[in-house]
Formats: C-alpha cells, structure tokens, sequence
C-alpha cells in the first residue's frame, strides 16, 4: 500500500452499519506513519546490549548499595543512566533526579534516599503538551535474599532489560517532535516495594499531572523458556480490568460494572491500542493481552500508576526462567544460576522496545481520547446514538465510532463519522460494545473512550 497523508488519503468504504446522512460512509484507516516507522527502526540490539553490559557493570544495583562509588552501587549507575540520556537527548530531553528519603520499612532497613531518573521529551502542540505518556524500567537489582546489598547482583533481565529499552526509547525518540509530551523514566526501589515508582505516581495525582498512558518494561530480555524452548515472536501484555475494591465502588466503576464495561477500562483500552500499533509497526511480533493487574499475586511499577486512577500496563516475556531471577550467583549440578547478561537476548528486547516505542509514537501525535462519551437510552430504540465533548486540537479531522461483540477482546468494526460530536449506528446497544477514538488529519488515532449512558 502507498504511503498516505492527509485524511483523504486513508478513506475506505466500510458497509457494516448504516448511519445518518449528516455522517460520511468512509472511515479513515489506522494509516502507518513514516516517521513511527523511521523510529522503529532506529531502535538498536546492539545500543540495548551495550547498556545492558553497562549496568551490570556497576556489580550491584540494589537500592541501599554504596552510593558514592563511581564504579560500583546504585549511585553510580543513576549518575551514569542520567549522563548517557543528557548526552543522547542533545538538549531535547530534560533531564532530572526525582528523589524522595524514604523511611525504615519492612524492606528498608535504614532511611533511604530512593531516586528516579526521569528524562521528559515536551511536546510541541499547545492543546496536547500537558498530555503525557510515561514509558519504564526498574534499574536497581537484587540477589535472593532482599536485604543483601553488597552481593553481586547484576540484575540483567530484571531490569536492566526494561532500563536499556527505555533508554534506547528515550535515545532513538528525543530525535523526533510529538504533540503531547513522553516521560522516559528508570526507577529505583522496584524489588523494595516499588517505592520508585509509587512516590512519582503520588505526586503526579497530587499535582492532577494529565497521564494518558503508562507502559512498564520489567522482564523483558528472554526469549527462551526454562526448558530452553525459543519464543521470541510474542510478549505478554498485562493490563487490569475493574480495580480490586477496597470500599464501595465510585458512581462511575458501578455504572461501568451495570452497564457490561468491565472489559473497558482505560488500562483495557490502551492496551487494545498497544496491541494494534504495535502488532501493525512490528510485523511479525504478536502482543498477547493478559487480563491481569500482573502476573499473578504479583507486582510491578505500573501497579501505583493503576492505584492513582491511571491507565497503566505491564510489558514480560512469555516465559519467566527463575532461575535467573532473583537468585544469588552459582552453579548447582552444572548448571548456571543467577540474572547474568549472556541469558538476555538484545534482538528481543529491542522487539518489545519497537512496540514501545511505535505505541508511545503513535499516542503522542494522536488526539486525545474523546471525553464525556455517552449513549443517548431516554427511548427504547433498537439503534445506538452516541454523543461527546468536542476535542480541542487544532489538527483534528474528526471521530471514528468502533464496536465489538460483547464476547470479543478486539474492536471489530468501525466507523468514521466526521467532525460531529454525535452520531447514530443502526445496530443494537443491547448486543454490542461501542466506543469513540478521535482522528487526526494525518490518520492518527486515540484509544476508545466507553459511553456511558444519559438518560
């Protein structure tokens, strides 16, 4: 297929539904951008494996190691995440060291100083820049015993996997403009409680920092099993559905709940975004949907984004290998044990890094995701009339109305319907799930938004 450019390049006539006049019958494709292929493809194996190498370099990278080394500790190795994302940003990248002292806990055992370094690309439209996507990693490490802070622990897939795609990320992107703005952040204190990750959370809720999307890498370097099976064609993606409930539901979780939504969250509608950009970006390469928070019974720095009213999805491997994964480093019954660099395949993390960085591309020059979305039930009617709030980007082309079977995970069919801010489907609301996603003229697309309903 030819490049495309412009709305009128992307136009396919779709005749699944009927809609009103005032509608056009044409819908604009997902077209692929040159330039998320030009970062996609500037996403390097060997970059990766070389930061990899680096970070295991620093011996251990646990949380309360020495941080005065400039060889050896976590210390060093944020000043050297931090120098090697100034040197590669040229300027475009604002970087910074994002800290809080955090007090004795049950996995710190002496006040802490737990620092984030956080590299933000701004964005270059004036109606998208306080939109941001946050993409991360963990860089501290850890060894069997959690509280081990001088043992070796090189803590190669977890993370210094997800580190190095981030900065690989950061790196490639910092060369590129994006309406909204991306946040690159390594965090620390992961294997202590995601301390790291939870006081950035904390104080962007506090500071109603506008979060759209956050995507956390942790564990994504192996694309062998524990029997040494490859599978380096998928990564699984998890993505909470209804928050586990501490108290009664809001007013809003209820009426998803009512209303058959509990399989469209925003964490579910951006992962179905992730999906098909970054399954369309990078051929071959399948993302899986879990339908989890995490793994199960499990955690991870995307946790206290989701606990904060956030979207936020999880990047692993499709198979994790204990055994090199919090383990002290030795060799029992001829075999290797231990998180070391040479069980880390760089041409698979670089796969999962290129749906990152295609998915986060894709986010930041799309509109924003069209708010108050509501289905019109005053009247019984076998149809479906949806009305929203007009976006406000100045590039805007118009809305595409998408709809699945209530069985289905995937949207199934869509629907352009112009620059209006209502539209009628001649399909049952009864039987199917609609959302509205808002276009560019350039073909980019935001994830559905869920009606509710107005009576």
């Amino acid at each position: 297929m030819p490049h495309l450019t412009k709305l009128s390049l992307a136009l396919l006539l779709a005749g699944a539904a009927s809609v009103h006049a005032a509608e056009t019958a044409d819908r604009p494709l997902p077209a692929r951008q040159a330039e998320i292929d030009a970062i996609v493809k500037e996403i390097s194996p060997q970059r990766i494996q070389a930061y990899v190498h680096k970070l295991v370099g620093f011996g251990t990278r646990h949380t309360m190691s020495d941080t005065a080394s400039e060889t050896h500790g976590i210390g060093a190795a944020r000043r050297w995440i931090k120098a090697e994302m100034e040197r590669c940003g040229a300027g475009r990248l604002e970087v910074r060291f994002d800290g809080h002292l955090h007090p004795v806990d049950n996995r710190i055992d002496k006040p802490t100083e737990i620092v984030n370094v956080v590299a933000t690309l701004p964005g270059t439209q004036a109606a998208s820049k306080d939109r941001y996507y946050v993409v991360s990693g963990h860089y501290d490490s850890r060894v069997t015993d959690v509280m081990n802070t001088t043992a070796d622990a090189p803590g190669a897939n977890d993370d210094a996997s997800g580190t190095a795609a981030v900065i690989e990320m950061a790196c490639v992107m910092a060369r590129h403009q994006f309406d909204a703005s991306l946040v690159f952040m390594t965090v620390a204190a992961e294997e202590q409680g995601l301390y790291g990750s939870g006081d950035f959370a904390k104080k962007a809720k506090a500071n109603r920092m506008n979060i759209a999307g956050m995507l956390n890498n942790d564990i994504i370097g192996s694309s062998h099993d524990e029997k040494g099976k490859l599978d380096n064609g998928r990564v699984r993606l998890f993505a909470e559905g209804v928050p586990p409930l501490r108290e009664a539901p809001s007013p809003e979780l209820r009426t998803l709940l009512v209303t058959g939504g509990e399989n469209d969250s925003i964490t579910r509608q951006l992962a179905r975004h992730v999906k098909e950009t970054g399954e369309r970006y990078v051929p071959g390469f399948k993302v899986d949907i879990i339908y989890r928070r995490d793994r199960y019974l499990r955690g991870g720095d995307h946790s206290p984004f989701l606990d904060a009213g956030y979207a936020a999805v999880r990047f692993t491997e499709p198979a994790e290998d204990f055994r090199h994964q919090h383990q002290d480093l030795r060799v029992e019954n001829g075999v290797k044990i231990g998180d070391y660099p040479e069980f880390v395949d760089p041409d698979y993390v670089a796969q999962v890094a290129r749906v990152n960085a295609a998915s986060l591309a894709s986010l930041a020059l799309a509109p924003a995701a069209p708010q108050e979305v509501k289905v019109k039930t005053a009247a019984l009617d076998n149809g479906t009339d949806l009305v929203w709030k007009a976006n406000a980007e100045p590039d805007l082309a118009g809305y595409r109305v998408v709809w699945r079977e209530t069985t289905s995970p995937l949207w199934q069919g869509s629907r352009f319907v112009g620059n209006a801010t209502s539209a009628r489907i001649d399909m049952s609301k009864d039987n199917l799930v609609y959302g509205v996603q808002a276009v560019d003229k350039d073909g980019n697309v935001s994830p559905a938004t869920y009606p509710l309903p107005m009576r």
